[in-house]
């Protein structure tokens, strides 16, 4: 019920898209739960992308593995946007956009965002193997730059969990949606 009231209360809502003296700059954000799902204790994912300030990207997706710890949940999340952030740069290539020389991504997660430069893969962090060496290779080839970003200021956490109205409204205006002017 209350969903339905939302959408009828949004209907008119759409993407702002704005002019930019950096438009070829690359901003992810990218979070996870952790194994909230009751049924399967499966994470959920979600991330947000920009090219400049627009909102290009974004994606809500239960994850298809339980995660055994929040760190591989977040790291999983990371994986995918990653994987997305390459397509939408090679998509820009191909048009002829000349990109800044790395994606940035904003995570929640300390350990998650030390994981991606750690060049010691240690042993609690094993079962995490494909995502850590595929992010970690575009680290490595200056493609990607994780950085922590406080939860406050996480504009994906509104893909993977209830929010109270305020931090929903702040995080939904940020992510560029807004009522007709």
């Amino acid at each position: 019920m209350r969903i339905s009231r939302y959408l009828q209360g949004t209907i008119s809502h759409g993407l702002h898209l704005q002019p930019s003296t950096h438009p070829h700059s690359v901003l992810a954000y990218s979070d996870a739960d952790w194994a909230v799902c009751p049924d399967t204790s499966r994470s959920t994912s979600g991330y947000a992308v920009f090219l400049g300030p627009n909102l290009i990207s974004w994606r809500s997706k239960k994850q298809p593995t339980v995660s055994r710890s929040s760190t591989k949940a977040e790291y999983r999340a990371i994986a995918y946007t990653v994987q997305d952030t390459l397509h939408i740069r090679s998509i820009l290539f191909e048009l002829g956009f000349p990109i800044f020389r790395h994606v940035r991504l904003l995570c929640d997660n300390v350990s998650a965002s030390y994981l991606s430069v750690n060049p010691i893969q240690h042993a609690r962090s094993k079962h995490i193997d494909i995502d850590y060496h595929f992010v970690r290779e575009r680290v490595g080839h200056g493609d990607l730059l994780v950085q922590y970003a406080p939860t406050k200021f996480q504009l994906a956490d509104i893909f993977t969990k209830s929010l109270a109205p305020q931090q929903f409204l702040f995080l939904r205006d940020n992510l560029c949606v807004v009522p007709p002017a």
